[in-house]
This record gives structure tokens, C-alpha cells and sequence, in this order.
């Protein structure tokens, strides 16, 4: 059945699995059949090993592109700590701009990695294990990209250490914790570690079989190095599962509570539009909503890129499909919440920012959240346009665009006009905005190129696991 429904092109020697073969049972297998242990590490090494002057074209154009991108974002940066954030567009009474917006964006996407690690490990769902490691990566990444936003936007970064605990000639000197910006230092700081940790247990296995399998000296040398003296034997399999099952745990809360505190800096404020009670669970909805879009966004390339359509089947596809219809449709509900705590809420302020989102000058950024938000991740109810790939990577793109905007409409949009009548004015990203923003989109696609290249980008494994071969192996190292 799966095998007859499996066709190999004799031209790249991968397999087509968009026909989405069934198994006995009627399941679209999390991995194609025809895989042993071998062929699974062979078809992930081989990405990672290729040599170098055998690097594909399409890999060396990409990463050029994201390098001229990245090389904006120094130039931003450069001409920002020159002249100061006066180069920005913010004024009064808009005085956050594209950098508060851009660093919810980027925190609300780095939240697919931890959910997909962590979360449906503890669930022992298998259809994780070959989309985990790139989802985790694209965090960590997502992370450093974030970073920048509130680091520049205090506008002398130099001073940075004064955001966190440091002992002086005057003793324990403890910074201001009642401002916002320190809770989302100490959040951000402890995603971003214990996100790296996780990310970097997983990989030791993987790097044994680099170690191992590289005809380079100089690569065994680092790969050893960072296998730790990795050699799969029953005591190594049954320390790296328990302190792997321990980091999961510690990292699911981190999952809640991130974007919980990114959503109290504003719903700790007075300003309407911002006060509210919803916003933690929204943005941790919206959080996980984006992520998903952007790892669909950067997966569905890769896989057909690199001929890995066996081993991220239409199951994975799918999936991910589904739980962007599940948290779009939270997000959505979200939308409707506000409106009609504006209205319940009897507060003039309120209910006129509301109809400002809708009616006033921006009334078209709000029309275009609503589209991108509310009724595109509605068509994902039906099954044919979950399983058509290239359909669902457009949609994905404009999940992320509506993402972007709600953040812009949240905060923008309720700082524009406040209670004075007199302060009200109009606020426009320079080119120094759209340049910083656009560089972070190079500097986390150029890592994104450079994972790809020097890491495995499917966790060897945990896919070989999910192979009868595998699962005997694990029953052994159990017995063991």
C-alpha cells in the first residue's frame, strides 16, 4: 500500500511522498517506508557532509541574500548608536514604535521550538521528532533577533549591564524590578539559556554521528569535542533521556510564562486598548500561532530543497495545519473579546480606541490583522487545502504578515491618541525602522543558511526510534 504509493525519482534518488501514502491502519506515516537505521543517518548526514566546493548553488544564492541583509542591519545599527534613536520615527505620543513591535514579533516566534520540544515530547507525540530540531534552532535564532530591539531602543546599550544584578563597591546593587523592561530581561535571558541547553543535549547523538562518519580531520576534532565522548552505549542512552525528559519539563513552563510577561508590559498600564486581563492568554495564543507560521514558512522550502519529503511526511504537514487553525481560532475569539470588553466595560476611553482601530486613520492595518488573522486560518478547516503544500506555505506567509500587524495595531494604534486631544499625531516607520527590521530578517535567515550547513537539521535519534529496528534497539538499551 505505502510502498506501492511511494514513487522513487531516479534523478535526485529521493522520494515523492505527496501522493501521501496511508499505512494499514489509514494513517499518513511519520516517516516513509523503505528506511533502515543506516539510510535514515545517511540521508541527514549527507546535507550536513557535503563538501565544501560541492555546496548546492541554490544554498550559496540564498545565504547571499540574507548576508546582504544582515549587512543592513549593522549599517542600521551603526548609524543608530551614531546619531541616537532620534533616526527612529517615534515621537510624542507615540513613543513606541517599530521596536517594541518587532520584538513581540520575534518573541511570539521563537514559541513553536519550546512547544514542539518540550510539550509534545512529554505527550510522546512521534510526529515531532523530524521537525523538533529545526524548530528549536529557528528559537534560539528568533531570540538573538528579538534581543537587539530593546538593547538599541534604551538607546545607550552600552549600559546594558545595569538591567541585571551586579555587586559593586556599595554591595548588591539590585536593578529597578517595577519596570517592565527587567521582566522581559530576566524572561527572555532564561528562554533564551535554557532553550539553548535543550537544543544542545539533543544534538549530542547527532554529533557522534558526524564525528564519525566525516572523512575531515579537523571537522572529527570538533564534532568529538562537541559529542562529549559520546559512544551510545546503554549508560550514556539512559543519562542523556533522563536529563532530556528533565529539560522538557522546565522548559514547558517557560512556554506560559515568556510571553505572559511580554504581555504585561503593556496590560500593566493605564493606556486603553492595553489595560486588559486577556492579554496574557492572548499573546501566548497568538505566540504559538506565529511560530508554527514561520516554521512552516522556513520547513516547507527546506523539504522540498533537500529531498526530505520522507521524512517530513504529509503527517507533519498536516499537523502543524491543524494547530494553526486551533490557536487562529483563539486568536481570532481573542479579537472579538476585546471588542466586547470595550463595549461591556462602560469606559468612553475604551470603546473609543476600539472604534479608532476600526474607523480611524489606521482603520486599514486593522482591516488587514482581521483578514490575515481571522479568516484565512478558517479555510484550514478543509482537508484539501491542509495537504496542499504550496497553498499552506502562502498562508503561513500571511499568518506571519498578520502577526506583525497586530502587534503594530496593539501598540501604535493605542498610543496615537491618548486623553489628550492635543497630543494626538500620526506615527510612520522611517527607513531606519524598515532597515532594522529587514536586517534582523537577514541576520536570522543567514543562521538559519549556516544551520543547515554545519548541523543536522532532523534529529537522527529520535527518527530512528520511530523504525522497528529502532524501537528494538531502544527495548535493548531499556533491558540494558
Amino acid at each position: 500500500m505505502a510502498d506501492a504509493a511511494l514513487e522513487k525519482n531516479p534523478m535526485s534518488g529521493r522520494f515523492d511522498s505527496e501522493q501521501i501514502p496511508v499505512d494499514k491502519h489509514g494513517m499518513i506515516p511519520v516517516i516513509a517506508d523503505g528506511h533502515d537505521l543506516e539510510s535514515v543517518t545517511e540521508k541527514v548526514t549527507a546535507i550536513v557532509l557535503t563538501e565544501p566546493q560541492k555546496t548546492p548553488k541554490g544554498w550559496i544564492a540564498g545565504f547571499f541574500v540574507a548576508f546582504c541583509l544582515l549587512n543592513v542591519l549593522m549599517v542600521a545599527l551603526g548609524y543608530l548608536v551614531f546619531k541616537g534613536v532620534g533616526i527612529w520615527g517615534i515621537n510624542i505620543p507615540v513613543g513606541w514604535g517599530f521596536d517594541i513591535v518587532n520584538f513581540v514579533w520575534w518573541i511570539g516566534i521563537g514559541h513553536a521550538g519550546t512547544l514542539i520540544s518540550a510539550i509534545l515530547l512529554l505527550f510522546k507525540q512521534q510526529w515531532r521528532t523530524s521537525i523538533n530540531r529545526f524548530a528549536e534552532a529557528m528559537t534560539l535564532f528568533a531570540v538573538a533577533s528579538a534581543g537587539i530591539f530593546p538593547l538599541f531602543h534604551t538607546g545607550r546599550p552600552w549600559y546594558a549591564y545595569f538591567m541585571f544584578p551586579q555587586v559593586n563597591s556599595l554591595g548588591m546593587w539590585m536593578p529597578q524590578f517595577r519596570s517592565p523592561l527587567l521582566w522581559d530581561v530576566f524572561a527572555v535571558s532564561t528562554y533564551g539559556s535554557v532553550s539553548l541547553i535543550f537544543w544542545y543535549v539533543g544534538l549530542i547523538p547527532d554529533l557522534a554521528a558526524l564525528r564519525d562518519r566525516t572523512k575531515n580531520q579537523l571537522l572529527r576534532v570538533i564534532y568529538g569535542m562537541l559529542s562529549m565522548g559520546w559512544r551510545g552505549s546503554a549508560r550514556h542512552w539512559n543519562r542523556y533521556e533522563s536529563i532530556y525528559m528533565i529539560l522538557a519539563g522546565l522548559s514547558t513552563p517557560l512556554v506560559l510564562s515568556v510571553h505572559t510577561i511580554v504581555s504585561f508590559d503593556f496590560a500593566v498600564g493605564i493606556i486603553p486598548g492595553w489595560h486588559s486581563t486577556v492579554f496574557p492568554p492572548y499573546f501566548v495564543a497568538g505566540a504559538i500561532y506565529s511560530g508554527f507560521a514561520m516554521v512552516l514558512t522556513l520547513m516547507i522550502p527546506m523539504r522540498w530543497f533537500y529531498g526530505l519529503k520522507d521524512l517530513i511526511t504529509m503527517r507533519h504537514i498536516d499537523n502543524m495545519a491543524k494547530i494553526l487553525l486551533v490557536t487562529g481560532s483563539m486568536v481570532f475569539y481573542a479579537y472579538l473579546t476585546e471588542i466586547f470588553y470595550a463595549w461591556y466595560s462602560a469606559s468612553e476611553f475604551e470603546w473609543y480606541m476600539m472604534k479608532n482601530r476600526m474607523t480611524g486613520p489606521y482603520w486599514y492595518m486593522y482591516a488587514m490583522l482581521i483578514m490575515c488573522n481571522g479568516i484565512t486560518p478558517q479555510f484550514l478547516w478543509f482537508k484539501k487545502i491542509r495537504q496542499n503544500v504550496p497553498l499552506l506555505f502562502c498562508i503561513s506567509i500571511v499568518v506571519n504578515i498578520g502577526m506583525w500587524l497586530e502587534r503594530y495595531v496593539i501598540i501604535v494604534v493605542s498610543l496615537h491618541r491618548d486623553f489628550l486631544p492635543s497630543s494626538w499625531g500620526m506615527y510612520t516607520g522611517t527607513i531606519w525602522d524598515w532597515s532594522l527590521f529587514i536586517g534582523t530578517i537577514g541576520q536570522f535567515l543567514a543562521l538559519i543558511f549556516l544551520f543547515l550547513r554545519v548541523l543536522p537539521s532532523i534529529s537522527i535519534a529520535e527518527v530512528r526510534l520511530l523504525l522497528p529496528q529502532g524501537q528494538v534497539k531502544e527495548a535493548h538499551h531499556h533491558e540494558a
